[in-house]
């Protein structure tokens, strides 16, 4: 076993600060080098380009992914910091562990598809008590890192522990071929463990009180996360009163931070108005100008939710919310009508969508949004 993972199956006390100097010196250097080393290569490309005048196709795609893994570094480092803020609030409820799981693997099928990897879920039904948004965001961001690892699949698991009674969710993949003796080092070309990614699944654990534990052995990669406040016959230590029973959005100043939106316009200024009016949402923002181009990004991976401007409402988008609708039935989508300040919320069961008119982009924009995610979840 990588004696270096061994460490990592303890959990401070939910909002406390870690002491470990340590621990923050390497975070800083991760951010830095996440940051700066996608930037680098997107610099070098567009070099390149000013000294030739051409870039082909392959070499735009490389530099927005480029563009992209640097722009998610920054933000993975900006809900570092807001999680290990001490004045995070959190709404505990009774989730159903296994559904919001599969929730997450439904959203995310064609991302893994496209990258050729496999998922495998055994999961039992369990009852756990924690905040919504911060649960989703832990099996998604536990997701991006598996899948930037795992060589073929990827296995998801959920048992029940008998005593003391808590929830145990498993995630297991090989992350080196079969044949390649596992001597404790990486291969030059594979990328650490120990990204980005993993430490905010270390630390959106520990914000929700969970242990959390990684083990590395013949090439196979094991990370253990166990629920203390499972729902059982009797919420032992839980009072009614602490208790948000069914859904309720959570109390974070930004309870969705880290979900995915996708704005659909052919006008800039609309884009540029959708976008400050959910900016400070702490939302992932990509921008197309046409529902051809919208098709196109949702090829690879599916957004949490999308934002459509209404005067691209038309066949090729009923056909785009059909395809999407027939893989998640409730996947949020909201038109923004030409006139009007009025909004309405969609109806359950994917007959119809979220519609905000264009003089309430700003005002209720961020509420029907909040509400239509977390509708998904």
């Amino acid at each position: 076993m990588d004696m270096s993972d061994a460490k990592r199956s303890s959990v401070p006390q939910p909002g406390a600060q870690n002491p470990d100097s340590d621990r923050w010196r390497d975070l800083v250097d991760c951010v830095g080098s996440e940051i700066a080393g996608p930037l680098t290569a997107a610099l070098e490309r567009i070099h390149a380009l000013t000294t030739s005048g051409r870039i082909d196709r392959a070499g735009l795609r490389a530099l927005r992914e480029e563009v992209e893994g640097a722009r998610k570094a920054g933000m993975i480092a900006q809900q570092l910091a807001r999680l290990a803020s001490s004045r995070m609030r959190q709404s505990q409820e009774r989730l159903p562990l296994a559904d919001t799981l599969q929730t997450v693997l439904a959203y995310r099928s064609r991302e893994t598809l496209a990258r050729g990897v496999t998922v495998k879920p055994a999961l039992k039904p369990a009852e756990v008590i924690a905040d919504a948004s911060l649960l989703f965001s832990l099996l998604n961001t536990m997701l991006d890192w598996a899948l930037v690892h795992a060589r073929s699949h990827i296995e998801f698991g959920i048992e029940l522990k008998s005593w003391p009674a808590h929830a145990h969710l498993q995630c297991r993949f090989a992350h080196r071929p079969p044949d390649e003796a596992d001597d404790g080092t990486a291969a030059p070309e594979e990328p650490l463990l120990d990204s980005l990614s993993w430490r905010l699944v270390e630390q959106t654990a520990w914000t929700l009180g969970l242990p959390v534990a990684r083990h590395v052995h013949d090439g196979r990669v094991s990370l253990d996360l166990e629920f203390p406040r499972t729902v059982s016959d009797e919420l032992e230590g839980v009072s009614s009163v602490e208790l948000d029973q069914g859904f309720a959005l959570s109390t974070n100043s930004k309870p969705l931070a880290g979900s995915h939106v996708l704005v659909v316009a052919s006008r800039r200024d609309m884009r540029v108005r959708v976008c400050d009016a959910i900016r400070h949402m702490g939302l992932v923002i990509d921008l197309v100008a046409s529902v051809d181009e919208a098709a196109d990004f949702c090829r690879e991976s599916l957004p949490h939710a999308i934002i459509v401007e209404g005067i691209l409402r038309g066949e090729r988008l009923n056909q785009l919310r059909a395809e999407i609708g027939a893989e998640l039935p409730d996947f949020p989508f909201i038109e923004i009508v030409e006139e009007g300040s009025g909004f309405e919320m969609s109806g359950f069961g994917g007959t119809s969508m979220g519609r905000v008119g264009r003089d309430a982009i700003e005002s209720a924009l961020p509420s029907v949004l909040m509400f239509e995610l977390s509708k998904a979840l």
